[in-house]
């Protein structure tokens, strides 16, 4: 059944469009920087979301500790979680051949799963949602919640933090360099692991910030939370140009507005939803590759 067009329906569903696809643009933002500088699809990026939605939860539940202290605690032990992956599982197999690092990144999306599944078991659990997030605002006929607000903020103060970081500081020079010759960086003198790490700690980051907004909108913490949410931040990353930041925050505010619009047109159709998103991918890299703000980069 076609639902009838309506205003105020109509920008209902665009406030929890632009909701959706802020969340998926936080963590379509960690997997374009890793991709960026390293050309390696991270798939256990997704999984970090689960990660720090349990840091965070244990933070709050079982050590009591005041949500601001543990949200920030969520990111840090998060952003260390990734340098650690990173020098673990991918600097041992950094000059391996490409399909080597897919299979390991695959890897450890598994282990951190079922390390969730065995360490804390299978349950959801409730996220707690802190009174600043509760509420909304109503303008006309439209309610807009208070945690819409504070995502679409704390989306665009990320995006420009990384945006300033990348083109703004050394660090960021150095990945720009990193992603477009790593032979020529190493001989300048430049630490690339240096590089590497700090790439993969900001992109954890970013998805452990995305995990945490996740949890207040989705209150359900589970070891396989993170599975399609990545899924969807990597075609929202494709979908914009993997490997640009502000490319991959377009691409996932599109498909978040793709999606609940879709829903809202043909409610009996809801069930095609994640369908949609992976047509959509389909569709992009057959007819622009590079997505939508993407540049072809040398192998």
């Amino acid at each position: 059944m076609t639902v009838p067009l309506d205003f105020s329906f109509a920008f209902q569903q665009l406030v929890y469009g632009l909701t959706l696809g802020c969340l998926y643009g936080l963590l379509a933002i960690g997997y374009s920087m890793v991709y960026g500088v390293l050309r390696l699809i991270n798939f256990a990026h997704g999984d970090l979301l689960m990660v720090s939605a349990y840091f965070a939860f244990f933070g709050m539940v079982i050590f009591q500790i005041p949500w601001p202290v543990s949200f920030i605690g969520s990111v840090l032990f998060t952003a260390i979680l990734g340098i650690l992956i990173d020098r673990g599982a991918y600097r041992p197999i950094r000059k391996s051949p490409r399909i080597n690092a897919l299979i390991t990144a695959i890897g450890v999306s598994f282990l951190l799963e079922n390390l969730g599944l065995v360490l804390i078991g299978g349950r959801p659990k409730s996220f707690p949602l802190p009174a600043l997030f509760e509420g909304s605002f109503v303008i006309g006929a439209v309610n807009v919640p208070a945690l819409s607000i504070w995502t679409l903020l704390v989306t665009l103060v990320l995006l420009v933090v990384c945006a300033v970081v990348v083109k703004k500081t050394r660090i960021g020079m150095a990945m720009r360099a990193l992603s477009r010759d790593m032979e020529t960086v190493m001989l300048m003198g430049i630490d690339k692991d240096r590089v590497i790490s700090f790439t993969f700690a900001l992109g954890s980051a970013m998805a452990a910030a995305g995990g945490i907004m996740w949890c207040m909108k989705y209150p359900a913490v589970e070891p396989f939370m993170g599975v399609i949410p990545g899924l969807k931040a990597f075609v929202a990353a494709v979908l914009g140009g993997i490997g640009n930041i502000t490319g991959a925050a377009l691409g996932g505010l599109i498909l978040g507005l793709i999606e609940v619009l879709f829903v809202a047109v043909e409610p009996d159709w809801s069930g095609y939803r994640d369908a949609v998103s992976f047509f959509l991918m389909i569709v992009i890299l057959l007819t622009r590759p590079t997505g939508i703000m993407g540049e072809r980069l040398p192998d």
